[in-house]
């Protein structure tokens, strides 16, 4: 599996991306935000900038299966 260049764990299973959440006045450096639905593999990676969001205790959890 390649690495997602930036993971992000959450406790929500649908969960928010606009690219640049992180960025101080970053909305015009990002992309259109999107929505996104982790199923049951534990993840969703953004369609736009590739940020994956893992399910915090799913199966993708890496902190759980260590």
């Amino acid at each position: 599996m390649i690495q997602a260049p930036e993971t992000v764990y959450t406790d929500h299973h649908r969960v928010k991306c606009d690219g640049a959440s992180d960025i101080r006045g970053g909305a015009a450096l990002g992309h259109p935000r999107v929505w996104l639905e982790i199923d049951e593999k534990g993840y969703v990676e953004c369609g736009y900038c590739d940020k994956r969001f893992v399910l915090k205790g799913g199966p993708a959890d890496s902190a759980e299966a260590a």
